[in-house]
């Protein structure tokens, strides 16, 4: 007869290249092609058919555990996997992580059972498998369910009642920041924009725009209203806008290459108009959901003049700190500051978002 060494134990195994191939939506039996393909037959000696039933058997376990995995309070409760901590962290982490290029074939979409049929279109352009596509898809509308109503920080909530780490909340608030505000992100001009592009963005908007308030009614998804409204007074800078460009001019002059220096001495009157204008209308709601159309037209206006992204940075800087030595924000420490938090968000985003043609 032939001996069978049996060990039985309830600790849970988790073999994380097994458990990254099953989060990136491949079968087994696309995982078992891959692992041989790596040559982990070769490096370990264990026959196709021994890697197959291990990659199946790990497949059960994870689909089991995924049901507690969409409620990481579960996982954290339960008795059924014995887990330990560090395995248990990174199971949460690996299923909450997603793919850049699928989450920006997302933003802008509803998150209805309709959309998450007509995944197959993001699978393809994406180039990854519908199935991860859809636990993206879901994870994003249970975070944002979850989030939505609850006061506070965004990244906090998220934290606390996903238990995922500081970087990756950080993705999913600005994800149900967009959301939340309704930002435009589908229209043509948009389309180059990545989503580290849309984050970074996000963030800068949520630390100068939004209501910082303690208390229970503290939403930081709620723009600023008197901020936005207060923007309408920086129209006084048009009537500044000789004394604005002189001191602009004198500024850059040693920084700039000549033909940028020559474009911003022609055409200063249409920077500062488009984006005075920008901060005029911001607070209709119409115009703060089309912000970063807004931006990329303002955008253009430098792409016509072959403006460098370098030369762009120099010129936002400098345009925001002269403007604050004139004298009507020089003496009116309200305006001034109401003033540096639009220019602090609107230099982020014009860099961010900037292509040189």
């Amino acid at each position: 007869m032939t001996e069978v060494d049996v060990f039985i134990s309830n600790y849970t195994l988790v073999d994380p290249e097994i458990f990254q191939l099953w989060i990136e939506g491949h079968t087994a039996t696309e995982a078992v092609a891959i692992l041989d393909k790596k040559g982990l037959g070769k490096q370990t000696g264990a026959s196709l058919e021994l890697i197959a039933s291990d990659v199946l058997d790990h497949y059960r376990t994870y689909s089991l555990l995924e049901k507690l995995l969409i409620n990481p309070n579960k996982l954290q409760e339960q008795l059924a996997f014995q887990i330990e901590p560090r395995t248990r962290q990174m199971l949460i982490e690996k299923y909450y992580e997603f793919d850049d290029d699928v989450v920006r074939e997302l933003l802008g979409k509803k998150l209805s059972s309709k959309n998450r049929k007509d995944l197959d279109e993001v699978s393809e352009k994406t180039g990854k498998p519908l199935k991860s596509c859809r636990r993206q898809f879901d994870n994003i509308k249970r975070v944002y369910k979850m989030v939505e109503e609850i006061p506070g920080s965004i990244m906090e909530n998220i934290k606390s009642s996903f238990y995922v780490s500081d970087d990756l909340a950080r993705k999913y608030a600005s994800i149900v920041f967009l959301a939340a505000i309704r930002f435009e992100t589908s229209k043509k001009k948009l389309n180059t924009m990545t989503f580290p592009a849309w984050k970074r963005c996000c963030e800068a908007i949520m630390v100068q725009w939004t209501y910082k308030l303690t208390g229970p009614e503290y939403y930081d998804t709620e723009m600023d209203k008197e901020f936005l409204l207060e923007l309408r007074e920086l129209k006084v800078l048009l009537d500044r806008e000789k004394e604005h460009k002189q001191l602009v001019c004198i500024t850059l002059k040693p920084m700039l290459l000549q033909k940028s220096y020559l474009e911003l001495d022609a055409n200063f009157r249409k920077y500062t108009g488009a984006i005075i204008t920008l901060a005029a209308t911001l607070h209709r709601s119409r115009d703060m959901k089309n912000l970063f159309v807004e931006f990329s037209l303002i955008l253009d206006l430098f792409r016509t003049g072959n403006w460098t992204s370098h030369d762009l940075q120099q010129f936002f800087n400098a345009y925001s700190s002269c403007a604050g030595e004139l004298d009507v924000l020089r003496n009116d420490s309200g305006l001034k500051s109401c003033w540096e938090k639009f220019m602090s968000v609107v230099g982020v985003c014009m860099v961010v978002m900037y292509s040189p043609p």
